[in-house]
């Protein structure tokens, strides 16, 4: 174990008293340089060799004077001498080095004089024998004590992942695979970070390895065994004959070397490969993403993209501070001052216990253990007495990894993240021993990691801890949408949901919010919060999933709005989510977090209510209807010819049918659907309802046409399309209007501030991908054009990835229409909706998409649409609304009160 400062401190001295003012010769630069390494407690012979020799640029053989490959190279010249000359003469030595042998620092000495240079941070500090005491911390790096600054965007962490990707697929093609590999690849990451932060003395591992294996790679997997099974056994019940080398391996336990695995032979290739792996820097991994990038190293797609796979710190810390640390700290900003109130929240927050039910390889664990333990150094920084000395600092600790519990279905994830949460324990331990002048290791391994490898949602959580001694369960389950879920998963949700809640249509993520709600009601002190897909809070998904609210007397305590979740790497992966926090009922305000943009920073709305639409208000559900809550005409959707594009044609095409066969012309129609609008790009069919058979039969495009129908339906594993094979010259779903209508696209981008919808003659064929609203007058374009049912579908409106689905019986059905409107009111509406098909229509050549994008959208339009905001907000209300949020408000309200008569 690595000697405090004091000592180091102390030895320092005396090493000055044993060599200051001496008449030193060259010839003594072994004793120094041996009693140097000796102040730190460090056998120079274990890490450091003299006069390694070196092949220059010039061909010419040099020899370091002392050289520890990889961390320090040592320059010495006899008294008076220039150092600087010394220092441009280990550089040198560089081109004959191996690139991971290549050291962080020179330091450059004539007995007297000391020079060290940091090469990465690129500065230097000169100073003599006399002064060595005073800067003795500057060579933290010999002791152990490096401060270090763990930064998720290093790229340290991609690089020792990809390294170990490479060994993994390495280790794969020569047939050592599964859960074998991966517990080999587990213990590697754990000795090379052991090796690199003072769990094991100074770089030994990778010495080791380098020094005492083969370099064909022939017997590296019988010391790896060797040394596996050293650190498998208590020092007392080794034998007494154990190389001195090997016993330097300290006793591990905590199981991570208990299990036996075949041996895996290596070749020159893979010892290679680790041997640069160890080379990196293992004290700058960060162990919050470092888990994330290890797993997804394991597959050659994913590493193409490993900044990707880890969730940043920030979004982490977006679920926790609102969770309960945010509280925390209020609390002891408050009681800091009182020694007894602090040991008893000292004690309060020791006792606290987490679960993360879905925890991959540990990075919410991680987090939350970390900013605990930030929490408890503070609490021993005010009740340490100024210069008061600790004789034991981790007596002192309450704080345990103990408290932490996960669930992972992946076996492999579950064993990173146990061993990330021991090396993140022991970093924030060197965080405590730089604090304190103590060294901190625990060693043996201390403190079980509870992470089970199970599938969280077919075990009760109450096998990891009983759920009475929980106080919080967060975490980010799967993003996988109600559409995409396999059949595995679908059983999964039967099992959860039983016939309590119809979960077809249900994200998978809201297994996890049932089982986190049905535990709440088990301890109603417990909390949770999830970050998960947007698509629960949004259209027919809302009164599903959260009615169990109201059942069960909880509530929203805080939630973000949709923002992009992402990592802070190159390549990042993007997901749109959001956070939502959930607690038995309570009278504190709760705080809701919006963005102006999904990329943008947080702002916080303080409210005395979220609602399941993560709005403020009336916590009112919008289930499906059936018909229109309004008198208003009943929105159809568009047909669907299921033909395999063989009734449908482009413009070309179009032209030439038409001139092989002319009299086609009476049956092609226009046709489209939101792309076609939108974008102004009309497709055209075949619509032959009620078109004379004779005339089918004499055309040969028809006829051939008219076969490739029937054979894709007749070969469709859809049942509903086979059933349609008895009418192959018709389309398989017909839900024309007979009437001009307006087209409304079933999805429309989120960047638009206002759904573009247009009309259509009744000869436009109507494509599925849109709506049609029959016999629509220009009041009804005036309110659906208008920024009310604009904020009503951003609302209710399900999602496609971030876009607004538009629906029938969610969206339109339940909209609340104006209950009356007066002569004038109708009179300004038509005028306005006018005014705005106008000025569109004078832009010959824009699409609907460019006049609606918000970038783009002309001057004249975009004031029209304000001309008529303001009058459609007139006809609900005399009050002026200012903000999405009231208008949002009172339309829910006003639903409340067009519906309650309805549904008694």
């Amino acid at each position: 174990m690595p000697l405090s400062w004091n000592e180091i401190r102390s030895r320092s001295i005396e090493f000055v008293k044993e060599w200051e003012g001496e008449s030193r010769e060259r010839a003594e630069k072994d004793s120094f340089w041996n009693d140097f390494f000796n102040v730190f407690g460090i056998s120079r012979r274990r890490v450091a060799t003299f006069e390694e020799p070196v092949k220059k640029l010039s061909q010419n053989y040099g020899f370091i004077d002392l050289f520890w490959k990889g961390k320090l190279l040592i320059e010495h010249k006899s008294k008076g001498k220039d150092l600087n000359k010394a220092y441009t003469q280990a550089i040198d030595y560089f081109a004959g080095l191996k690139e991971r042998d290549l050291p962080k620092y020179i330091l450059v000495s004539d007995f007297d004089r000391f020079k060290l240079y940091d090469l990465d941070e690129k500065i230097d500090k000169s100073f003599s024998l006399h002064e060595l005491p005073d800067n003795i911390q500057l060579f933290g790096f010999i002791a152990g004590y490096e401060k270090r600054v763990i930064r998720d965007e290093d790229p340290v962490n991609i690089e020792a992942a990809e390294k170990m990707g490479i060994l993994h697929d390495k280790l794969k093609e020569v047939g050592y695979d599964g859960h074998q590999l991966e517990i080999l690849l587990v213990r590697l990451l754990f000795c090379m970070f052991a090796d690199d932060t003072g769990i094991f003395n100074r770089d030994i591992f990778r010495a080791y390895i380098d020094e005492h294996t083969k370099e064909d790679g022939s017997d590296l997997a019988m010391h790896l065994a060797q040394i596996f099974q050293i650190m498998d056994t208590p020092l007392k019940k080794r034998q007494s004959n154990l190389d001195e080398v090997l016993n330097e391996f300290p006793y591990v336990n905590g199981e991570l070397f208990s299990e036996p695995i075949r041996l895996a032979y290596f070749d020159s290739s893979m010892r290679e490969i680790l041997l640069d792996a160890g080379a990196l820097d293992w004290g700058e991994i960060s162990p919050a993403i470092f888990g994330s990038m290890f797993q997804a190293a394991m597959n050659p797609k994913e590493r193409r993209n490993l900044g990707a796979h880890y969730t940043s710190e920030k979004n982490i810390l977006k679920v926790i501070k609102p969770l309960f640390l945010d509280d925390l700290w209020e609390e002891f900003e408050k009681i800091k001052n009182n020694d007894r109130l602090l040991s008893v929240f000292h004690d309060k927050i020791a006792n606290l216990n987490f679960l993360d039910p879905a925890c991959g390889s540990g990075n919410f664990l991680i987090i939350t253990y970390r900013e605990l333990r930030k929490l408890e150094l503070e609490i021993l920084r005010r009740l340490r007495k100024d210069g008061q000395a600790v004789l034991d600092v981790r007596m002192l600790l309450k704080v345990s990894i103990s408290q932490f519990y996960g669930i992972e279905i992946d076996d492999f994830a579950a064993k990173v993240a146990e061993v990330a949460m021991w090396l993140i324990e022991h970093q924030l331990n060197e965080q405590l021993s730089l604090e304190f002048g103590q060294n901190v290791i625990n060693l043996p391994l201390s403190g079980s990691v509870n992470v089970k490898g199970a599938n969280a949602l077919l075990i009760p959580w109450s096998e990891l801890i009983g759920i009475s001694s929980l106080d919080y369960i967060l975490g980010n389950p799967p993003f996988i949408g109600a559409a995409m879920k396999n059949a595995a998963q679908k059983e999964d949700m039967q099992k959860v949901f039983g016939t309590a809640i119809a979960h077809g249509k249900l994200d998978y993520v809201s297994a996890w919010y049932y089982k986190g709600m049905l535990a709440i009601t088990e301890n109603r002190n417990l909390k949770l919060a999830f970050v998960s897909t947007n698509s629960v809070c949004q259209g027919e998904q809302v009164p599903l999933l959260w009615q169990i609210l109201e059942r069960e007397e909880l509530e929203i305590s805080f939630a973000h709005r949709t923002f992009e979740w992402t990592s802070e790497a190159k390549g990042k992966a993007a997901v749109h989510c959001i956070i939502i926090g959930i607690s038995q009922p309570s009278p504190k305000i709760k705080q809701l977090y919006d963005y102006e943009t999904v990329r943008s920073e947080a702002f916080k709305i303080d409210t005395p209510n979220i609602t399941p639409y993560l709005t403020t208000g009336s916590s009112t559900l919008i289930s499906k209807r059936s018909t229109p809550l309004s008198n208003v005409p009943k929105l159809v959707r568009g047909n669907i010819p299921y033909d395999d594009g063989h009734l449908l044609m482009t413009e070309m095409e179009k032209v030439e049918i038409l001139n092989r066969e002319p009299q086609l012309q009476q049956f092609v129609r226009k046709y489209g659907g939101a792309y076609e609008m939108l974008n102004n790009k009309w497709r055209y069919c075949f619509w032959l309802k009620d078109a004379d058979l004779d005339l089918i039969k004499n055309s040969a495009i028809l006829k051939s046409r008219i076969e490739e129908v029937l054979a894709f339906r007749k070969g469709a594993k859809s049942k509903s399309v086979k059933s349609k094979q008895s009418t192959p010259t018709l389309f398989g779903d017909i839900r024309q209007p007979h009437s001009d209508y307006l087209m409304i696209p079933r999805v429309s981008s989120h960047r638009r501030y206002y759904l573009p919808i247009a009309y259509e003659d009744s000869s436009t064929i109507l494509a599925d991908s849109a709506y049609g609203l029959p016999e629509a007058t220009k009041v009804h374009f005036a309110i659906l054009s208008s920024k009310m049912h604009n904020c009503w579908l951003r609302i209710v409106a399900g999602r496609l990835k971030s876009d607004y689905r538009y629906s029938a019986t969610i969206v339109f059905n339940n909209f609340p229409f104006p209950k009356t409107l007066s002569q004038s009111q109708n009179q300004q509406l038509t005028s306005l909706a006018t005014e705005i098909l106008e000025i569109r229509s004078s832009y010959v050549e824009a699409s609907l998409a460019t006049l609606y994008d918000p970038t783009y959208m002309p001057p004249n339009l975009s004031k029209a649409h304000q001309k008529l905001d303001r009058v459609v907000d007139l006809t609900y209300s005399k009050r002026t609304f200012k903000t999405e949020r009231e208008r949002i408000e009172f339309l829910f309200k006003l639903y409340e009160e067009i519906s309650a008569p309805l549904l008694s």
